[in-house]
């Protein structure tokens, strides 16, 4: 059946995440990732603990690497291939890489400096995310909009995230419960897809203009416009707006249907978007590989 491989970003990171793929083949992603960073990043999937994991200059390189070694499990394993991909945040690179569009090694090199300029931008303007269940996406962005918070995840119908500055997301909380919902922290060090990132626009963008990037061997959906893309030259626009625009799951997953799909196989640290795609559209097939014995 036509398949697409989708890949979640932060927030689906464990300790030790690693481990159960230490005699995985695709296991020696993270010496390679060792060598082309220059650092121990081995340690960060086999070692570091949930704090660590949860600063975004961790976090998403432990992901992006972690994607890459479950994506080549799944490929060895005899895993369909893809006739589309996507990513969800982070996710989008290892989508990317699935995709042929970066090789590991240029996409690791983008995820590091994105995750180092996002760390600043975190520093500089401190905040987290909220999940919101069981709202309208406009009501949350109505009320989200009367604190100084933002929408950053369309994630799902009545799943919506918000990104803002602790104290606004604690009124937003209080605002919505009263309505009878309920609101959820992230375990994220950050306020992602939102204006708190606008700082690491400019830096992140030179590196993303100096990478390279290749054709599609078969289409991305993008987070920021939930339309499928195969040209090389689009992503760098694409990349820059995705640190503060919002990533616009719910309409990704029938964008992946439109094309065809009718199975969706998500390949991460831990089950995130399969949970959304069954509440988007359950006439689609799911899978989940997140340990080797799952393959």
């Amino acid at each position: 059946m036509p398949t697409a491989l989708v890949f979640p970003g932060q927030g689906s990171q464990r300790p030790q995440m690693a481990a159960p793929w230490r005699d995985h083949p695709g296991f020696a992603r993270w010496a390679e990732a060792d060598e082309v960073l220059g650092r121990d990043t081995t340690r960060l999937g086999l070692e570091a603990d949930a704090d660590e994991l949860r600063a975004p200059a961790s976090c998403q390189v432990a992901l992006f690497v972690h994607g890459a070694v479950v994506l080549e499990g799944w490929l060895a394993a005899g895993g369909a291939e893809p006739v589309a991909a996507a990513g969800h945040s982070l996710g989008e690179y290892d989508a990317l890489a699935a995709a042929g569009v970066l090789s590991f090694a240029d996409g690791l090199r983008l995820v590091d400096a994105r995750a180092r300029h996002t760390q600043a931008a975190a520093d500089a303007s401190p905040g987290t995310m909220v999940a919101c269940l069981g709202f309208d996406v406009d009501d949350v962005r109505a009320a989200a909009g009367e604190f100084g918070a933002h929408i950053a995840n369309d994630n799902a119908p009545g799943q919506v995230v918000v990104a803002g500055a602790r104290r606004a997301l604690a009124a937003l909380r209080d605002r919505l419960s009263e309505a009878g919902g309920k609101v959820i922290s992230i375990d994220v060090g950050a306020a992602y897809h939102s204006p708190h990132m606008e700082s690491a626009v400019q830096p992140f963008g030179e590196a993303l203009d100096a990478a390279g990037f290749a054709e599609a061997a078969v289409p991305v959906v993008a987070n920021v416009d939930a339309r499928p893309h195969t040209a090389a030259a689009e992503w760098p626009h694409l990349l820059r707006a995705q640190l503060t625009a919002p990533v616009r799951w719910r309409e990704t997953v029938g964008t992946l249907a439109g094309l065809g799909v009718t199975e969706i196989v998500e390949l991460g640290a831990s089950a995130v978007l399969t949970g959304m795609v069954k509440r988007i559209d359950r006439d689609l097939d799911r899978r989940t590989v997140t340990r080797p014995e799952e393959l």
